[in-house]
């Protein structure tokens, strides 16, 4: 049976999950996920909410009602008349709470918001895992899988049809042939798997401020591709005129200077995928963020690696403009000639942090 206070927690973890949805586009937008606790778990400030309740005053102190007044006379006690020193303030501010959600809620709230259809995956049938059911018995095992109510229907089955149950003394003793051990099979499993390839410019023209658009965007991007698949795989590359592979702390924290060369992305991103991710088991997303600026002779490069190799591959090549004070955004222009050659070529600008939102839509928005 619920219990009341139970029933009033679960009602009051609705409303803050509530205020979570109403205010999701400014956590979205502005990165306000204080982070993850684990694996599964996201911290984010909403702000406190408050019961409405009596504060009563000092006894005898007047108020409404209590003997006659004058026009403009304060209700209760008197306000300071303004020679005295200063005094700190003992007014509260305003409280912020941090609501715990589960990655898979905040994926559910993500699609509904942006209205993202569920992913159709590919390589369900090749790569499989191996999952174990007891759904049988059998006369041998280990003590630790004995199955008690077999094996004592047996015995008592056994000294029954033997006379030798007496039930003035109900004492059932099994022997080695009673016992009955629980049994499995080991059944393999459609399951897919996904792997997500990050590209980021990291040229001294893209600034801090949009490393943090990218990373914002990035944990959003995770969050709804985790909801769609089993398990997820992530590779980061880096690069200026050459590209490196690092991990996730360095590629949010590296900037060089110097030239830049997309196709030396391209090609590091190329080798992680033949070494790693074959492409008949793998669904593969390839998200790749810069300020536009490459060498000039180097687009043509790229144009014919992306349409030989990573568009028949992936189900996603997502590029995002990241608007930089120093970038000429010149790519997004090239790429814009074979848009409308792939449907699985997307192209987003992002100006600044409120773009996130529809960047997001934009990438994801196709259910591929």
């Amino acid at each position: 049976m619920t219990r009341a206070i139970d029933r009033d927690v679960q009602r009051f973890k609705e409303i803050v999950r509530g205020k979570v949805r109403q205010n999701l586009k400014k956590y979205i937008t502005h990165g306000e996920v204080l982070g993850k606790q684990g694996r599964e778990i996201v911290s984010i400030p909403v702000p406190n909410l408050d019961i409405p309740r009596f504060r009563h005053g000092q006894k005898g102190s007047g108020g409404v009602g209590q003997g006659d007044g004058e026009i403009g006379q304060p209700i209760g006690r008197g306000q300071d008349d303004g020679d005295g020193p200063g005094q700190a303030g003992d007014a509260p501010g305003q409280h912020i709470r941090e609501a715990e959600l589960t990655i898979d809620e905040l994926a559910q709230m993500l699609g509904e918001e942006l209205k993202l259809p569920k992913i159709v995956p590919k390589g369900q049938n090749t790569i499989k895992s191996i999952k174990t059911r007891y759904d049988s018995i059998r006369q041998t095992g280990p003590d630790s899988l004995r199955h008690f109510k077999r094996t004592y229907k047996r015995a008592l089955r056994r000294l029954m049809s033997s006379q030798e149950y007496d039930p003035e003394r109900p004492i059932v003793i099994p022997t080695r042939e009673d016992e009955r051990f629980r049994a499995w099979t080991e059944n393999p499993e459609p399951q897919a798997n996904a792997a997500i390839i990050y590209i980021m410019d990291v040229s001294g023209s893209m600034t801090d401020d949009q490393k943090a658009i990218v990373r914002t965007e990035a944990f959003w991007i995770d969050t709804w591709l985790r909801s769609q698949y089993d398990g997820i795989q992530r590779r980061y590359v880096v690069h200026d005129a050459a590209a490196h592979e690092v991990d996730e702390d360095t590629f949010y924290r590296t900037r060089e200077s110097g030239g830049t060369r997309i196709s030396s992305a391209y090609g590091k991103s190329r080798q992680i995928i033949e070494r790693d991710f074959p492409p008949a088991d793998w669904n593969i997303y390839l998200f790749q963020f810069s300020d536009g600026d490459n060498w000039g002779e180097d687009n043509n490069q790229c144009l014919r690696l992306l349409q030989e190799f990573f568009l028949p591959t992936c189900n996603l090549v997502c590029y995002g403009q990241v608007e930089s004070p120093y970038g000429s955004g010149d790519y997004l222009r090239e790429l814009k000639k074979i848009v409308a050659t792939w449907d699985n070529l997307i192209l987003s600008e992002i100006k600044n942090k409120d773009a996130i939102y529809d960047s997001i839509r934009t990438f994801l928005g196709k259910g591929k």
